[in-house]
């Protein structure tokens, strides 16, 4: 494990972030800042953290990925000096992120005016559920919520059942995310005038901006879309089919790749059967041609299937868990997933970063690191605090 910086790296070097926040939708900003570079400072409650320290199959095993890169500090912003010393180091940063219920920041006199006063340049990102303004605007929202109003539990699982969980926290991650894209776009900005402004990202609002065509759907033509399943309707094939180990998603619902699927299904005349010739046609009878399907893939294994894919051009895979990842050769030549060193776990992996930068990668130089474990770095460099201000500082119960 990595206890100081490597050196400089990635696209993002010598941005410094302040963290504020807790869980996932504003960490998770930070870790895709921090992956690339970024000096991400995670500003946590004394004594506690933030609760992520704890979550996992395992408790702390989703710390170390949403936190890698990072560097922790604590310090309770409840009370006037943390508040103070904030504001020192928002002085001296690019960035402050934070994810709390609106109306907090200005509660304990960190607004954005009042920072902005300090640091004209600063970009303070701000992920909220339903963002800084609105008659939502001081509601509660976790990323549950965010999903359901922004359309996307609606049309989550099968129609005969109640909307379904994706199984990952997809609204907290797609706020983040919009959050990071919003943070380098206000970066640009503030490179042409020299100004900084605020991020606003809601979590609603993120994946609403990933619903496609729902709205205008329901506007133009009064319709509105519903949950499907496995299936979007009238477009086939395209779904997963059973093989003697499984299944395999195959998706040949364009016209030409529904012609080499024929072929590798040594039915050529399907591709020119007036049923299945054309995408509409396939679309009106999916149902009968998944069955057409599924009655030839469960002869094979999904080795044997997929190199067949593969040889005819036909997009196909594995529905992939963990284990897959691990064993999968074209995630072990591309490094997906990585071994990091750990003091607590000895065989933890977790995703590599993303997206992939040729001249400026980023890298996992370090998993989350203990709680308050770079105060001394940190306020000695930037605040220019000594040994005996930091024992001073925590007796108080200020870090």
């Amino acid at each position: 494990m990595h206890n100081s910086d490597p050196g400089p790296f990635g696209a993002l070097r010598d941005l410094r972030v302040i963290e504020l926040g807790q869980l996932l939708a504003g960490p998770f900003c930070g870790q895709l800042m921090a992956d690339h570079g970024a000096e991400v400072i995670k500003v946590e409650q004394p004594g506690t953290g933030d609760p992520m320290r704890q979550w996992g199959q395992k408790p702390g095993m989703w710390w170390p990925v949403v936190a890698r890169n990072k560097k922790s500090v604590t310090l309770d912003l409840r009370q006037a000096e943390g508040q103070a010393m904030l504001r020192e180091m928002v002085a001296q940063t690019d960035f402050l992120l934070e994810n709390f219920r609106p109306g907090t920041m200005e509660r304990w006199g960190l607004d954005y005016e009042t920072l902005k006063a300090i640091n004209p340049r600063l970009i303070m990102i701000r992920v909220s559920g339903f963002g800084q303004t609105g008659p939502y605007a001081k509601r509660a929202g976790y990323g549950s919520i965010g999903e359901a109003m922004g359309g996307l539990r609606n049309l989550a699982g099968h129609p005969d059942r109640p909307p379904s969980r994706i199984g990952i926290s997809i609204g907290d991650s797609l706020a983040a995310s919009f959050a990071c894209m919003g943070a380098l776009m206000a970066l640009y900005h503030r490179e042409r005038t020299g100004e900084g402004q605020m991020v606003d990202s809601a979590l609603y609002e993120a994946v609403l901006a990933m619903m496609e065509s729902t709205v205008p759907e329901f506007t133009v033509a009064g319709f509105v879309r519903q949950r499907t399943g496995s299936v979007l309707p009238g477009v086939a094939p395209s779904n997963a089919y059973p093989v003697k180990d499984g299944e395999i998603l195959i998706g040949a619902n364009q016209d030409t790749v529904f012609r080499r699927l024929a072929q590798a299904m040594e039915r050529p005349e399907l591709a020119d059967d007036p049923r299945y010739a054309t995408h509409s046609a396939r679309g009106e009878r999916q149902e009968e041609l998944d069955e057409l399907i599924s009655a030839w893939t469960q002869s094979f294994d999904a080795d044997t299937l997929l190199t067949l894919m593969e040889t005819h051009g036909v997009p196909a895979g594995k529905i992939f868990k963990a284990p897959d990842m691990l064993k999968d050769p074209h995630y072990q030549a591309r490094q997906a997933v990585r071994q990091v060193a750990h003091p607590e776990f000895e065989n933890l992996w977790m995703q590599n970063v993303a997206p992939r930068l040729s001249a400026t990668p980023g890298e996992i130089a370090w998993p989350g690191p203990a709680l308050g474990a770079h105060n001394a770095d940190i306020y000695g460099r930037l605040l220019g605090k000594s040994a005996k201000d930091l024992d001073r500082l925590e007796k108080a119960g200020i870090i």
